[in-house]
């Protein structure tokens, strides 16, 4: 049995209470058993409602979850999700992140970002759309933080979560998809200027034009677009990193047919 409309909005509060105040909750899935998938998203969706109606955040972009193998075996949780990215959440190249104060337990992953110039709509969309839809792709970090204690979530605890939101780093470079070779995209990642985890474009499932391909049917199934404009990250290529105050983070990628390109940031 589902969950209530009462249920989605009073789970939705807990959880962005818990964002405010920087103090994890129980994993959803314990304290409520019935939860569904879909009662996950409603939840989110009221999660997202307070950013935007109480901090007057706006939505820049969506970001996919758990797509790789390395995510997947490391949180348990076998199946894409999708959030909600807003501007508050964005940051340049080389920045300061603070973690006291305004993240709860971060971990980062590496992964490339793309920039859409133009809206991918409805439940059809391709890799080809995909491709013809974006303006630039960007190394990036994504550092994801998550509401349930211990990180202790099932997929629908990390759905109802927003799929685990923190921050994301956006790296200088913008290149063009159409002349690169996406799934041979290497990325490197050291932390503290020790070798940590490479990975490649294919380990989201198999291609990122198929990610976020796939987020734009799963998203459209809602009535919702890629809108132009917006920033979509493709899911991480690497193990999520935990990271502390101290800790310097840079990933290095390359592939054929553009010159090695670099994202980092410092946690403060």
């Amino acid at each position: 049995m589902s969950l209530s409309a009462a249920d989605h909005a009073q789970l939705g509060r807990i959880l962005y209470d818990a964002m405010r105040a920087n103090t994890p909750i129980q994993p959803l899935t314990k304290t409520h058993p019935t939860i569904t998938v879909e009662d996950a998203y409603q939840i989110s969706r009221t999660m997202l409602s307070h950013r935007l109606e109480r901090d007057r955040e706006v939505v820049v972009g969506k970001k996919i979850g758990v797509t790789s193998d390395a995510v997947q075996s490391m949180l348990g949780v076998f199946q894409p999700d999708f959030g909600f990215l807003t501007n508050t959440m964005t940051f340049a190249n080389k920045s300061d992140i603070r973690i006291a104060g305004n993240m709860i337990s971060p971990r980062a992953e590496g992964e490339i970002a793309f920039r859409l110039k133009s809206t991918l709509c409805g439940t059809a969309n391709t890799e080809d759309d995909v491709l013809a839809a974006t303006e630039c792709i960007i190394p990036c970090f994504e550092i994801v933080d998550s509401r349930v204690e211990n990180w202790q979530i099932a997929i629908q605890d990390t759905i109802a979560d927003n799929a685990s939101c923190g921050v994301y780093v956006l790296g200088d470079a913008e290149l063009d998809p159409r002349q690169l070779d996406l799934p041979n995209i290497r990325i490197d990642v050291t932390k503290n200027g020790e070798q940590l985890s490479s990975g490649m474009g294919s380990a989201v499932q198999g291609n990122p034009l198929t990610a976020v391909a796939w987020l734009a049917n799963t998203l459209g199934a809602y009535g919702i677009d890629l809108e132009a404009g917006e920033v979509i990250l493709s899911g991480s290529l690497v193990p999520l990193e935990p990271v502390h105050q101290g800790d310097e983070m840079h990933l290095l990628m390359t592939g054929h047919g553009f010159d090695e390109c670099s994202v980092s940031c410092q946690f403060i």
